[in-house]
C-alpha cells in the first residue's frame, strides 16, 4: 500500500510538470509572436532593458483588453492570457495554481447572446 501512495505522489508531480512546461511554452510563442523576443534572453537582460520589455508587455495586453471588450474579432483570450502570465513571471510574482485558473467561480463571464445591443446609428 504504501508503493501506491507514493506512485500516486509521482504522478500528480509528473501532472504539475507538463502543465508548468505547456505554460512556459504558451508563453515563449506569444512573447515571440507578439514582441519577437525570446524569453531565456529577457532574464538574462540588464535591468532597464527588462522594465522597458515590461512595460511593452504592460501596454499590450492592455490592447488586447481594449480589443475583448469592444468584442474585435481579432481579440484572442489565449494570447491575453499567455502575455499576463509572461508579465507575471518577469515581474517574479508566483505563477497560480492549475486549481485557480480551472475553477469555475464566476469571475469569467460567458456571452449568452442575451445581451442588450447598442441602437444603429442612423
Amino acid at each position: 500500500m504504501a508503493g501506491m501512495g507514493r506512485l500516486e505522489e509521482e504522478a500528480k508531480a509528473f501532472g504539475r510538470t507538463k502543465t508548468e512546461e505547456e505554460d512556459q511554452a504558451r508563453q515563449r510563442v506569444a512573447l515571440s509572436l507578439l514582441c519577437g523576443i525570446d524569453i531565456a534572453d529577457t532574464f538574462a537582460a540588464s535591468p532597464e532593458s527588462r522594465t522597458r520589455l515590461i512595460r511593452h508587455i504592460e501596454r499590450l495586453i492592455e490592447r488586447e483588453r481594449q480589443k475583448g471588450m469592444r468584442r474585435h474579432w481579432g481579440y484572442d483570450l489565449n494570447r491575453h492570457i499567455a502575455l499576463k502570465q509572461v508579465l507575471d513571471r518577469l515581474c517574479g510574482r508566483p505563477a497560480r495554481s492549475a486549481s485557480c485558473r480551472n475553477r469555475a467561480d464566476g469571475a469569467i463571464r460567458r456571452w449568452t447572446g442575451k445581451r442588450k445591443r447598442r441602437p444603429k446609428a442612423p
